[in-house]
């Protein structure tokens, strides 16, 4: 077992939180994901890295699957402006790579946001760590152990 789901399953054990991690074939994106899983694509949660302009920090924008990040909302929210985060960034910050970056279990936990669109299902599937790992929560739950604020930050005209 890596050490990053190593990590989301000792995460998910210190809240007290039960749950299935799940081995797909490949689950790297929202759509990958939902195929393996049965469910509909904004069921995933997506984890958006993005970094923040002036700190140089890893925020985290957590998407409903078919959803994508208004990088003027997330701004707005985040106090400052928003560019991509590159992949050295998103590992030294939170521990995971690319494709398997999970909504919680970061080595530091960076400041996060939570679609409310995933507040609809009465369950949602995120990356537990790895591109071949998944792991369904209520969305409320999966807000509050990702320590993220619900808020809209989606908008199909202005997309990361």
């Amino acid at each position: 077992m890596s050490k990053s789901l190593k990590r989301v399953r000792a995460t998910l054990e210190a809240a007290g939180v039960t749950t299935e991690i799940r081995e797909t074939a490949l689950a790297r994106t929202a759509v990958d994901a939902a195929t393996a899983l049965g469910c509909e694509v904004d069921q995933i949660a997506k984890s958006i890295v993005l970094r923040g302009e002036n700190s140089g920090a890893a925020l985290l924008f957590i998407t409903a699957g078919a959803q994508q990040v208004d990088l003027t909302r997330a701004a707005a929210l985040a106090g400052e402006p928003l560019g991509k985060a590159d992949a050295a960034l998103i590992r030294a910050q939170t521990g995971f790579a690319i494709g398997g970056v999970a909504p919680l279990g970061h080595i530091t936990p960076p400041r996060a946001w939570f679609d409310r669109n995933l507040l609809e299902f009465p369950l949602v599937w995120a990356a537990a760590g790895t591109p071949h790992h998944v792991f369904c929560l209520k969305p409320q739950k999966m807000a509050q152990l990702s320590g993220a604020q619900v808020a809209k930050f989606t908008d199909s005209s202005r997309v990361m």
